[in-house]
This record gives C-alpha cells, structure tokens and sequence, in this order.
C-alpha cells in the first residue's frame, strides 16, 4: 500500500511539475470603473497538449452571492490563432458560445487575445448575436 501511494504521489507531482497553466480574463467595458473591468470573467486552463486547453472560468453572474463557473476549452491552430469554446455547467448544449480569435505575446507568456465569440442558439428574433472581445492570458 506505502509503494502505491508512494507512485501515486510522484507520478501525481511529475504531472504538475510538467503543466503548463493559463490564466485568462476579458475586458468588460460595461462594468464600472473598478477591477471588475477586467477580473469579471477571470478563468485558469490546463494545457493537456500543444493544442487542447480545457478549464473553468468565471461567468460573471451572482446568483444567491454564488460565482458560476463555465467551462470552457482552447484549439490552438496553427500561427497563434484559436477556437474557443464556452458553456455553463447547466443546459450545456442550449448555451454553448463558440469563438475564434488570435494571440499576440506581450511579453514572457503575458499574451493580447483579440476575440470574436458568438452563441450557437439563436434568440426570440431568430438571430444570433456575437461579441468581440478583448482578452488577457497568462501561460506559466
């Protein structure tokens, strides 16, 4: 039993030790003039590959005082730009935003992400509405 243990917590400490996190946040020019501009919509990722990132990030919403959580996972193509997708944990396929955009490195890891998103469901119109948006990401 130590022996498995044992494993278990170097293989468990290799694995973090080789990770390669993200940090990523977005630009909310209709929030106030405070730091909710840019931590509304804070997330982290796990880089599993050179080309999948999957995570959680903040949606930005208060329900009873809670923070929601959507998921959300990376596509990097070639030449720095990205798909994107987004969805909360509830009514996953209902609410599922798909984005494209492009990163450009600032400075060791610190990364500009200029991001187009739109929503798969169309709304009461039957028109889908898209967003761009301006984000920051932090690969450590």
């Amino acid at each position: 039993m130590k022996k498995l243990f044992l494993t278990s917590a170097i293989a468990l400490s290799t694995l973090v030790a080789s990770a390669q996190f993200t940090l990523v946040t977005t630009y909310d020019g209709d929030q106030e003039e405070t730091m909710d501009k840019v931590t509304q919509n804070f997330g982290i990722g796990y880089a599993i590959n050179d080309t999948w990132t999957l995570g959680l990030i903040q949606n930005g919403e208060d329900v009873d005082g809670e923070t929601i959580y959507d998921l959300w996972a990376r596509y990097n193509l070639k030449n720095d730009a990205y798909v994107s997708l987004q969805a909360p944990q509830e009514d996953m396929m209902d609410n599922l935003t798909v984005g494209i955009g492009y990163s450009f490195n600032v400075w060791k890891g610190l990364n500009i992400e200029p991001n187009y998103s739109m929503g798969l469901k169309e709304d009461e119109n039957e028109e889908r509405e898209g967003t761009f948006n301006l984000g920051l990401s932090y690969k450590f």
